[in-house]
């Protein structure tokens, strides 16, 4: 089919995408040309090519490959007669086909891997054949009747087995092209059949299911069956479909009603509401990468209109949540609870970078090359190559590290602060240390839970926050191990009330709410499921923050979640939990974060928690903790107390953690011997049990009690001296209730205030209409001020500051500055900018 420039323009939002299909249809001839070499170029990255399996460097990954297939070759030796591979039991679970097919995939895989040394498998025809005949088998027995498929998982249908089909009929191309010739018009009359959220076979862009990293996924599997088949239409076709993940979402503006991609702030969100940088992010992000590299040197290849838009989502969305190598929590959704997690998300996403450096030019290719040299230099744990995917990447990466000419190079700044406001995300970076928050709205789901993972998760979005320490091992504080070890209701950040709640497999005896007869139809796939228990949305509008050059603020309004909201129309045996309340801003400066709270209670009358810090360590750490009263007395070890100030250290990490309590109740401070399983906070992990020694700092509510409020600051890497400090320092509360909150720094000359409610709000020579987030700092004889609308709905904030008139240096569009008895106004357009932060200069 012609792509019209019409369809263009309605699937592609994104500038720059409209030239990168072809507008004419390929002739046979070109089609017969290009798809051979696509094939040859899917080989030459799966299997690497005879130079690169050379290297020394690739060897451990060739090892890999070869040992998968002679441990899948020997289950299929074993197999029983109703088997394709010993013990793998075939009929009625999604995941153990998907399982099989992969298993074969390996084992073609490993015969067309070209090594140094000749190979027992490598274009083996004997091995080749069995691959083939396993391919026939499972289609004849469990995959060919549309009547007896499609049980289960969605994904395992219309894209896992999808993927490892495709490319292992390409692998085998040749020989099934004189084998079984049949067998590849077979494989995708079948997969077009099982895309049954598509339309006609085909991709539906209307479909939820089609959409970010899930389409990047179909449309490559759909690139590769093209070529199989010499079908040019279909290439092009699917090309089309999946430039619109290149597109930058407009939230204003959707194209087919998708909200899953990446937005302007550098955010990215999947699942219509989950912020997923860290999973699905980094997976569409490896899925592009890899079809931009298999579409080189052909008539589809157009690389360079496209990876100037994949370099801004890893300048602009990766590279904030990576801290020394490991990608931060709050972009993970489910993933948390995954034992291979930080690290290993990183090495992904630098086997992209490293792709994505030999399809760019000049100052782009040397960017992501010194990017890739950091985080191969800057991670705790070192980057292990081995594990790419490809030994093509493997090479590449010990090429850049080699070349002296390419200096190592985050793409962040030493100082950052980051508002990812489109998926309520939070990063804020200095030397030492970084800080990520998480938040939620009716905009953004409070957790991710699905299919048995993350099986605790009711306040990961409600304000949670993790405070990450220069030179330490993260997988001692954070990952699997924390979830595990620290309770659900103690996460550092977190307000909750006392009481025990229960996985979604403890209250209905499966990993979903399963009643299909309610007229809101709950099934594992539906809308309901996801709407109700696999990502539910917060209740309240007011969620994000304002960036002002390296510092920020950010505010949410705590809520429980729509299930709670809507527990009347629900059915009566659907378990739903009422949330505690609370006001909260987090100021985000150079050496602390401020955190203020306000109207913490419980409409309920239940006793209330909330979490200053929770930090695990190794049983074995000597840990220190020091402090001091209000009376000025000394502190140390644990207990309850009026405490000013207190020094956490972990002594064997070198690490430390000071919180100033600027105004707050008696602080409980706890080190407790946790041992839980693994399985806790996902029933696929091993029965691994984990031990930690875990820090709490606590502040409590007894039952029944008024709202009250508290403030304190986190400090990084703090010594006692700096602590002390603080007494009559530079940092003071200028008002914290559930309408205002605001801080003042002399030090760093700024103001900070996050109101809430509609009406004026006034502080320190500040006046502020209606809901806002403002950061005005003066210093060098200039004024800058930011300003934000964290409830994303507003047409304009005004903003007075008091004294002397002041004149604009410079504003951004939307920002209009005007003088006003009693001083200088600013009126800022908010309207439709998704709380981006609007700045202005003034003398």
């Amino acid at each position: 089919m012609e792509i019209t420039r019409r369809r263009l323009l309605t699937a592609l939002s994104a500038a720059g995408l409209l030239t990168v299909v072809p507008a004419v249809p390929a002739s046979a001839a070109e089609v017969a040309e290009d798809g051979p070499r696509l094939l040859d170029n899917l080989v030459a990255v799966f299997a690497g090519t005879a130079e690169s399996n050379a290297r020394p460097e690739t060897a451990e990954r060739l090892a890999a490959i070869g040992k998968d297939a002679r441990d899948n070759l020997a289950e299929m030796d074993a197999a029983g007669p109703d088997e394709l591979f010993a013990g793998l039991e075939l009929g009625t679970d999604e995941a153990k086909l998907g399982t099989a097919f992969q298993k074969l995939y390996e084992i073609a895989l490993a015969t067309r891997a070209p090594a140094e040394r000749p190979s027992d498998l490598h274009q083996d025809a004997a091995v080749q054949r069995r691959v083939i005949d396993g391919l026939v088998w499972l289609h004849e027995r469990y995959y060919g009747d549309q009547s007896k498929g499609y049980y289960g998982n969605w994904f395992h249908w219309e894209i896992g087995i999808s993927q490892h089909v495709s490319r292992t009929l390409a692998l085998l191309a040749g020989p099934i092209g004189e084998q079984r010739p049949e067998l590849v018009a077979t494989y995708v009359d079948s997969m077009d059949a099982y895309l049954r959220n598509g339309e006609d076979g085909d991709v539906d862009l209307d479909s939820r299911f089609h959409t970010g990293a899930n389409l990047a996924d179909i449309t490559t599997n759909r690139i590769v069956q093209g070529a199989l088949l010499g079908d040019g239409p279909r290439i092009r076709k699917a090309l089309t479909d999946q430039l619109t993940v290149f597109a930058t979402i407009d939230p204003y503006h959707l194209q087919h009603g998708v909200t899953d991609g990446y937005y302007a702030d550098g955010s990215f969100i999947q699942h219509a509401s989950v912020a997923y940088t860290g999973s699905y992010g980094k997976g569409l992000l490896s899925r592009v990468v890899q079809t931009l590299t298999i579409l080189e040197g052909t008539g589809f290849a157009h690389g360079e209109e496209l990876v100037p838009t994949v370099l801004g989502w890893v300048r602009d969305g990766f590279a904030p949540l990576i801290f020394e190598g490991w990608m931060m929590e709050i972009v993970k959704g489910r993933a948390v609870s995954r034992p291979e997690t930080g690290y290993a998300d990183v090495g992904i996403v630098a086997e992209a970078v490293v792709d994505l450096s030999a399809l760019a030019e000049g100052a782009d290719a040397t960017a992501l090359k010194s990017y890739v040299k950091h985080l191969a230099t800057a991670s705790r744990a070192p980057l292990d190559p081995s594990r790419f995917v490809s030994p093509l990447s493997i090479a590449r990466h010990a090429d850049i590290l080699d070349d002296d000419g390419v200096p190592a190079a985050d793409l962040n700044p030493a100082a950052r602060s980051v508002a990812f406001n489109a998926m309520d995300r939070t990063v804020h970076r200095r030397p030492g240390y970084a800080f990520a928050l998480a938040r939620s709205s009716g905009r953004i789901s409070k957790y991710e839970y699905m299919n048995g993972e993350n099986l605790l998760p009711w306040f990961q979005g409600d304000g949670a926050y993790y405070l990450y320490l220069s030179g330490q091992d993260q997988t001692h504080a954070y990952g699997v191990d924390y979830f595990t070890t620290v309770s659900p209701y103690a996460l550092a950040g977190v307000t909750a009330p006392v009481e025990e709640r229960r996985s979604v497999p403890d209250l209905y005896g499966k990993p979903y709410y399963d009643n299909p007869g309610h007229p809101l139809n709950f099934t594992a796939s539906s809308e309901s499921q996801n709407t109700y228990v696999y990502f539910p949305r917060g209740t309240n509008g007011h969620s994000g923050g304002a960036v002002l050059g390296a510092l920020g603020a950010s505010g949410m309004v705590l809520s429980s979640d729509v299930a709670y909201r809507d527990r009347a129309k629900l059915p009566e045996d659907f378990t739903v939990y009422r949330n505690a309340s609370a006001t909260k801003s987090w100021f985000l400066l150079d050496d602390e974060i401020v955190v203020l709270a306000a109207g913490v209670g419980d409409a309920a009358g239940r006793a209330v928690t909330t979490s200053v810090d929770a930090r695990p360590a190794a049983p074995g750490d000597r840990l220190s903790l020091t402090g001091q009263l209000r009376d000025g007395g000394a502190w140390n070890g644990t207990g309850s107390a009026d405490l000013r100030w207190l020094r956490y250290a972990n002594v064997t990490e070198g690490t430390a953690v000071g919180y100033v309590f600027l105004d707050a109740p008696r602080v409980t401070v706890a080190l407790d011997e946790v041992t839980r399983s693994r399985r806790t906070v996902r029933t696929a992990n091993p029965d691994t049990e984990v031990s930690r020694t875990v820090l709490g700092v606590t502040l409590r509510q007894a039952a029944d009690a008024r709202p009250t409020r508290h403030a304190y600051a986190l400090v990084p890497n703090a010594g006692e001296t700096a602590l002390r400090s603080y007494r009559g320092g530079p940092l003071t509360v200028l008002a914290n209730s559930t309408r205002l909150q605001a801080v003042r720094h002399t030090g760093l000359g700024l103001t900070a205030a996050n109101t809430f409610t509609r009406g004026t709000h006034q502080t320190a020579g500040l006046r502020v209409e209606g809901p806002a987030s403002v950061l005005v700092r003066r210093a060098g004889g200039e004024t800058t001020v930011a300003v934000a609308d964290p409830t994303m709905d507003r047409r304009s904030v005004s903003v007075l500051l008091r004294g002397r008139s002041l004149r604009a240096v410079s504003a951004d569009e939307g920002v209009r500055v005007r003088r006003v008895p009693g001083g200088t106004q600013l009126d800022v357009d908010t309207h439709q900018v998704h709380g981006r932060s609007l700045t202005a200069t003034l003398r």
